[in-house]
């Protein structure tokens, strides 16, 4: 079974019942960030994935490649996934940043 459909009113999830608007309307970026060759990209998902266990489950963060690569975490609302996203840039950030660090006392 298929997860409630939701758009987004601002940053707002709004229930949809109309299923030929929803392809429309789901295509939302939250952030997307890049560190050499690894991504960090949180969006709305549109889709209900905490299928009627609780609150809606709307947005994802992910990490592509490097030591994270499919790190994965969802959340209920925008403001949890901007935390979120942050949170996954920080720790890729820090990978780069550590070794960029140990590349300089290697003298490379």
């Amino acid at each position: 079974m298929m997860g409630q459909l939701y758009i987004l009113d601002g940053k707002t999830p709004v229930p949809l019942f109309d299923t030929t608007k929803w392809g429309l309307k789901v295509d939302k970026i939250i952030g997307k960030d890049q560190f050499g060759s690894v991504s960090v990209s949180t969006v709305f998902l549109g889709i209900d994935h905490s299928f009627g266990g609780g609150d809606p489950v709307l947005f994802e963060t992910m990490i592509f490649g490097g030591e994270h690569d499919q790190y994965q975490e969802r959340y209920c609302t925008w403001d949890e996934a901007e935390k979120g996203h942050q949170i996954a840039c920080d720790l890729v950030n820090k990978i780069t940043i550590d070794r960029d660090n140990k590349l300089n006392d290697l003298g490379i």
